[in-house]
């Protein structure tokens, strides 16, 4: 994706002095950093020639950086917070996402011109790609309900609806000082909002840090009646809008998000977003009279304008890229905020979870499933061990872009997969996957765009599950049938194989199917590893025994694979291999594979490639970091797997994983 550092950046060839007088620009890692990056070098002291004061926007501590920059004549830089920024407030300690870097003004003082008001007066804001990113991005953020602070759950139903919204702000808030406006002109928006919508219920929303006591606001319970409630809990800006009628802001970043939700809000201040034509101002801005779009607004203020930063790889990027980073941190918040009580998972899995699922509450490891329910948390289950108790838990499995190396070797994932409704390799009953993959028939063209390039990455790397690497063997020429072999007690074989449940039927299947072809048998590699049972000598059919070899790398040198219910038909189909399936395999009944199997009559949506691919790779999974220890997007795991910047197992790991693999062997002798 595009790097985004717009017309306020220093530049990466030109780092100029930056003084300041204020120790949050000291003490603060991450604004010190995205500083850094923009070209920034942040100094103490009086400024030379050339240097340039550093202030944070127009807060109390900026009055002494302004008298040491008229004192000396040095242009001054006025910083803010972007405004998609963290899961909580900066006072609770979260650091910023981006950075709004200004050597005009401040975007919300009216007072002066700021670089915003240039961009959005000046700036053609004509170009196709541009604003073709603008709408993509949009309804990113609408899907996955990002605002500024994310700590919320999303999934609270809407309000009945026919209510207007009143938007509230923080006591002394510097845009609504910039505005001119106070308590009164807060008072006098709320009365207009009645007067306009007789009748209609009136929400006055708070600031998020008023409803965590950090700040006050202007509003207070005194203000209510039978008619106007104040509404301090948590809940998307995207749901609050949804069912409005109206919507007052004074300078509110809310007021902007609302013209995205296709509100036209009653402005009583003049903040950023008022006076290009999508809004209905109290106080216009005179110098603004330029009509934009909603998507030229959005390019200016989120993609030209502000100064983004990627957490994972240290560096500047573009706006869709610190989007997936905040929605992989805001989904993984939403989902483990409450903790989890888990059941069935292995000593070994558990440190590997607590740091995936228990990193805003501690999870709790109870195998008992009446202990484990009267926890009042979250429940999840490993689905291999679910059993009849475990109806009403979560299944967890691994991704399918999982490790560099085994799970059978106790490799810890980077990816796992939660399932509320059932599990992906269970045809048996619905999964949220198969929601997901018919949800996804159609695509955005921002989908579309993310789920292709996500397929030339994983071909380009030849990235698989478990991407062991391995020689390719010698290959005959002439038509070549792949068989891939498997666990034959794996959970995938017993919920969805069908009638052909073994690897010798498999291949006896692809033999009478493809009399005359090469056929080439892989191995499941936990078996070649000694460390799970079901070794096969399959030269009696097959003409190649493909033993310790990359998948990825072979799957570019086969007409066709054959496979029961293995990961390895949805590896093939990524690079354009014909895949035929016995069983019902998730990826199998949506008109992308030959299917020999019984498949669910419910898969009836005809999404194309890359629309499986998005389900599967970028909405089912959750993806965790190593380097950073933090939730991840899907590219950055890619890119960790394809550098192979990931842990690798010790002695001890492979020495354990041996000892397993030893047990299961007998397990299969005794059954």
């Amino acid at each position: 994706m595009p790097a985004s550092q717009g017309m306020h950046s220093a530049g990466p060839d030109r780092v100029r002095r930056l003084c300041v007088y204020n120790g949050g620009f000291l003490t603060k890692r991450r604004l010190r950093r995205i500083l850094k990056l923009a070209g920034y070098h942040i100094a103490l002291g009086v400024p030379r020639k050339g240097d340039l004061v550093g202030v944070w926007g127009n807060s109390p501590t900026a009055r002494r950086g302004e008298a040491v920059a008229a004192k000396y004549n040095a242009p001054v830089v006025r910083i803010e917070d972007a405004w998609l920024r963290s899961l909580y407030p900066g006072r609770a300690g979260d650091p910023p996402l981006g950075l709004l870097i200004d050597h005009s003004g401040v975007h919300f003082d009216p007072a002066q011109p700021s670089d915003l008001e240039k961009i959005l007066r000046d700036d053609p804001l004509d170009n196709t790609a541009l604003l073709n990113r603008a709408r993509g991005c949009i309804a990113r953020m609408q899907e996955a309900h990002l605002t500024k602070y994310t700590a919320f759950d999303a999934t609270r139903p809407a309000l009945p609806p026919g209510y207007v919204v009143v938007i509230d702000q923080t006591f002394g808030d510097a845009s609504v000082r910039a505005s001119g406006a106070d308590r009164n002109r807060f008072l006098e928006m709320l009365f207009v909002a009645q007067e306009e919508h007789p009748g209609a219920p009136i929400l006055i929303k708070t600031h998020p840090e008023t409803a965590q006591g950090f700040r006050q606001g202007y509003f207070t319970q005194a203000d209510c009646n039978d008619r106007i409630t104040l509404l301090e809990d948590a809940i998307s800006p995207w749901t609050l809008f949804e069912g409005a009628v109206g919507v007052y802001t004074v300078s509110s970043q809310l007021g902007f998000e609302a013209i995205f939700a296709g509100h036209k809000p009653r402005v009583f201040g003049q903040p950023f977003y008022a006076g290009w034509g999508l809004t209905e101002d109290e106080f216009p801005v005179q110098r603004r009279q330029r009509n934009l779009t909603r998507a030229q607004l959005f390019a200016g203020a989120m993609l030209l304008y502000p100064t983004w930063y990627d957490p994972y790889r240290d560096c500047l990027c573009s706006l869709e890229t610190a989007i997936e980073a905040l929605a992989a941190q805001t989904r993984a918040w939403r989902a483990d905020h409450q903790g989890w009580v888990a059941s069935g998972m292995r000593l070994w899995k558990r440190k590997p979870l607590q740091q995936v699922f228990g990193r805003h509450k501690r999870m709790v490891f109870v195998d008992d499933p009446a202990r484990a329910r009267d926890m009042q948390r979250p429940w999840m289950v490993w689905a291999g061990k679910a059993d009849v108790g475990h109806d009403d838990a979560v299944r967890v499995e691994d991704g399918f872009l999982r490790s560099r190396g085994l799970g059978a070797e106790l490799v810890p994932p980077l990816s796992l997969v939660t399932d509320d409704l059932g599990i992906y390799y269970d045809p048996a009953r619905p999964s949220r996957l198969e929601q997901l993959i018919a949800a996804r028939a159609s695509l955005r063209p921002d989908q579309r765009d993310r789920a292709e390039a996500l397929i030339r990455h994983l071909t380009d790397a030849a990235l698989s599950k478990y991407n062991l690497g391995g020689a390719l063997p010698d290959l005959p020429d002439g038509p070549r049938i792949l068989v891939v072999g498997q666990v034959e007690d794996d959970a995938s074989i017993r919920t969805g194989s069908g009638k052909i449940c073994t690897n010798r039927a498999l291949l006896q299947a692809a033999r009478a199917a493809h009399p005359d072809a090469t056929l080439i048998y892989k191995p499941h590699p936990d078996v070649e590893a000694g460390l799970r049972a079901g070794a096969l000598d399959a030269s009696d059919t097959a003409d190649v025994i493909a033993q310790n070899t990359d998948i990825a790398a072979l799957l570019g040198h086969v007409d066709r694979l054959w496979t029961m219910t293995s990961l390895a038909g949805f590896e093939a189909l990524i690079r354009g291999v014909a895949v035929t399936t016995t069983g019902a395999p998730f990826y199998a009944g949506w008109g992308l594979t030959d299917d020999r199997g019984d498949i669910p009559p419910r898969r009836r949506a005809l999404p194309d490639l890359a629309g499986l691919v998005h389900a599967t790779l970028i909405d089912y999974p959750r993806y965790f970091d190593p380097k950073t220890g933090l939730p991840c997007p899907v590219e950055v795991v890619t890119e960790r797997l394809t550098t192979g910047d990931v842990p690798h197992p010790g002695v001890l790991n492979r020495m354990v994983a041996k000892v397993q693999g030893i047990f299961a062997s007998y397990a299969h002798l005794w059954r």
